[in-house]
Parts: C-alpha cells; sequence; structure tokens
C-alpha cells in the first residue's frame, strides 16, 4: 500500500479543505442555532440548499460513489475516498451538503447496484440529485437485530403487492421532513433457509398504513433535523415491483450495504476524533490553572500525545481496510473491515472523553461540539452491528484461518 495519497486526492483535498473554512466553519454555530429555533424541527435549515449548490459548483458531489457508477458521482476509490470522508466528519452535519451523509449514501449504493431501472429513475436520481432524502428500517425493538435473522417485520405477496407488517425504530433519516423513501428490510418466507428468509423492500413514506411513532434519542441527542424514527408498518401495502432483485435477497442486500456503510462511518469517526484532539490542544494552551497554561501539565501532555497516536493508528488501520477492498473486493476485505469498526469507535470515544476532560464542564455543554461528538461515535459502537458481533466474527474467521494454516 502507498501511504502518499495520489495527485487526484491531494487536489479534491485541498478542495474540501478550502471550501469548509469559506462556507461551513464560519456559519457553524448558525447552522446550530437555525436547527434549534426552527419551528418544525426536522426541517432542514435553508443555508443547507445554498451550501449544496456551491458543493455541486464546485464538482464536490457524490464523491462516494465509486469508479463503476462513475456517471453519478466522482469515480473514487475507497482509499481515494477516505481522507474526504474524514474531512466532513469534522463537522457531521457538513456530509449532506456534499450528498455523502448516512443513510443516503449506503441506500444510493444499493439503489445503484441492485435496484432495476424503473426504481432507480424514480428514487435513485432525486437521492443522487440531493433533491430528497431516504431511511434505512433494518433494527427492530422486539429481537437482538444485531443478529438480523432475527428480524420479525413480515413481508407477504398478496398478488400483485406486499403486504408489509412490524415495527422498527432507530430507523435513521425518517424523521427528515424531505424523507420520502425507506428501504425496508423484513421477512418474505420465515420458513427458508436461515440467511434467504429476508427481503428488502421500497416503502415510500406517505403510502397509508406507515406511522411515524416518534423520534429515537441516542444518547439524549436527537440528531435533528435528520433524525431516528420508530416507525410503524400496519398492513402496508406496496407494488411488487417495489421488492429489490427478488425474494430472499435481503441478507445479501445488506451485506452488500453495510460493508462501505461501516468503514464511512470510520473514516467520519477519525475526522471527528480529529477535530477534539485539535479544539483540545488550543483549551490546553489557553487554559490557565495552577498559575500555568494547563499544556504545562505533565498528565495533559501525554494525554494529547496518547490522544495523536491512537487516531493515527485509527486513521492507517481505516487506508489500509479501504484499500484492501478496492483490490480484492468487500468480501475478501471483511476481516479488515471488522477490525478497523472494533476499533475507531472505541477510539474515538477514547479521543472524545479526554477532550471533554480537558474542555471541563464545558466539554459537556452546548458550547463545544464534543458533547454531540462522543453521542455519535458512542451511538457508532452500535451502529451497523455492535462491537461484540465483529469481535465474535473476527475470532472465529482468524482460529479457522491460522488452524487450517498450522495443520498443512
Amino acid at each position: 500500500m502507498n501511504f502518499d495519497y495520489s495527485e487526484k486526492t491531494q487536489a479534491l483535498m485541498a478542495q474540501l479543505e478550502a471550501f469548509m473554512q469559506e462556507h461551513v466553519y464560519p456559519i457553524e454555530q448558525d447552522y446550530i442555532h437555525a436547527v434549534e429555533t426552527n419551528a418544525n424541527r426536522w426541517q432542514t435549515p435553508a443555508m443547507m440548499e445554498e451550501l449544496k449548490a456551491k458543493a455541486r459548483a464546485a464538482g464536490l458531489w457524490n464523491l462516494f460513489l465509486p469508479e463503476e457508477y462513475k456517471p453519478y458521482g466522482a469515480g473514487l476509490t475507497n482509499l481515494e475516498y477516505a481522507p474526504l470522508c474524514e474531512i466532513m466528519g469534522r463537522v457531521p452535519w457538513s456530509a449532506e451538503i456534499f450528498n455523502c451523509s448516512a443513510p443516503d449514501t449506503g441506500n444510493m449504493e444499493v439503489l445503484a447496484k441492485y435496484g432495476n431501472d424503473a426504481q432507480q429513475e424514480q428514487w435513485l436520481k432525486p437521492l443522487l440529485n440531493g433533491e430528497i432524502r431516504s431511511a434505512f428500517a433494518m433494527t427492530e425493538p422486539a429481537v437482538a437485530s444485531s443478529d438480523a435473522t432475527n428480524i420479525e417485520t413480515a413481508i407477504v405477496r398478496e398478488g400483485d403487492e406486499y403486504v408489509i407488517n412490524g415495527r422498527k425504530w432507530y430507523t435513521s433519516g425518517a424523521m427528515n421532513e424531505n424523507c420520502k423513501i425507506m428501504v425496508v428490510m423484513g421477512k418474505t418466507d420465515p420458513s427458508a433457509a436461515r440467511h434467504q428468509q429476508q427481503s428488502q423492500i421500497l416503502v415510500p413514506m406517505n403510502t397509508p398504513g406507515v406511522t411515524v411513532v416518534r423520534p429515537m434519542a441516542a444518547m439524549g441527542h436527537y440528531d435533528e433535523p435528520v433524525g431516528h424514527a420508530e416507525v410503524l408498518f400496519e398492513n402496508v401495502r406496496v407494488p411488487a415491483s417495489n421488492l429489490l432483485v427478488g425474494e430472499g435477497k435481503g441478507f445479501e442486500i445488506a451485506q452488500g450495504r453495510l460493508g462501505p456503510g461501516r468503514i464511512h462511518h470510520c473514516m467520519r469517526l477519525i475526522g471527528v476524533a480529529q477535530r477534539a484532539l485539535d479544539e483540545a490542544c488550543v483549551r490546553v494552551e489557553k487554559r490557565v490553572a495552577f498559575g500555568q497554561p494547563l499544556s504545562k501539565q505533565q498528565s495533559v501532555r501525554e494525554s494529547i500525545a496518547q490522544m495523536h497516536c491512537d487516531i493515527e493508528q485509527a486513521r492507517l488501520l481505516t487506508l489500509k481496510a479501504a484499500d484492501k477492498m478496492d483490490k480484492y473486493g468487500n468480501k475478501v476485505a471483511r476481516d479488515i473491515i471488522a477490525a478497523i469498526k472494533i476499533v475507531a469507535p472505541k477510539m474515538a470515544c477514547k479521543v472524545i472523553d479526554e477532550a471533554i476532560q480537558m474542555h471541563g464542564a464545558m466539554g459537556t455543554s452546548q458550547d463545544t461540539t464534543l458533547a454531540a461528538a462522543y453521542a455519535y461515535a458512542r451511538t457508532v459502537r452500535l451502529a451497523d452491528g455492535p462491537d461484540q458481533v465483529h469481535m465474535m466474527q473476527l475470532g472465529r474467521n482468524l482460529i479457522a484461518e491460522t488452524a487450517a494454516k498450522m495443520v498443512k
């Protein structure tokens, strides 16, 4: 692996950094204030549309889409996209400016890879244009959704329609006023083989029988204006043509979706952690306690050094995972994807926690981004599979592979 970013990547990094410096960082607090004071907390502030137009005009649009979908996006590899995603991660809401925010990125990848022409025309194109937003409904409150085969939502064929019944929660994106479509995972055949029971289907938000029950908080944060919803499906009917690929393909689609999604979270978390470290460095240099700046305290210097080391280790592992995905595919790279999904959220939690400590009470307040950043990092330890699932699978694979080699 070449540890130097390509000229193409470096040019995009410089362009993106300049965009963030000119258009995003200066209005960060204005955006937060606009969200907090908006009469409709789930309505995206108008300034976002202005920023999107500027980003698109600058060519900083759909940067996440790989080469095979180049007509739709920038055609970058995972390795090329990683540092760009990290830069966006420094202001978590900024990814939407570049049409690179979750869950839309995953849903667009699913529609690009698995959607038919009609599905792509109706839903993918407006998503690629940033005209609408979307949601992904997989997790359920009644079962341990870390094992996706547990999912109970029923998707039953009746003539030319599918009828959907079930309850989902933490359906990311479903609270947003501009969310028009959900990708819903459920069971079409509970009697089939374990990984052929599930299917995924497209459900417009305005379909009769769809009820957004309530917004779900994550560590006390509601993530306005995007939000995570509890959604009830009661005899929801959609055309059979809304099914993605075919019955029994839901688990396969989910695995295809979650590979890039997991590493995108890790890329963003590197940016979140780096910003926390940067803010901590500024804080300890300015803040005086016991007659000298905090930066003079040995324990503070050691913490700063360790935070830097932890970020660099996670950054390198993220880049290695991205490089392996590019060269050999997501399936071959599954172990290193699992490894970084274990490492990056824990690292970010640790770094942000140290940064909060260095800020004192202010670090827990709304006057910094640290509390929200910690909530995000801690939540990602559960999102796209909890740590324990990745550790279980990674440990199983490593034991089997090593044992096989030793026998030979």
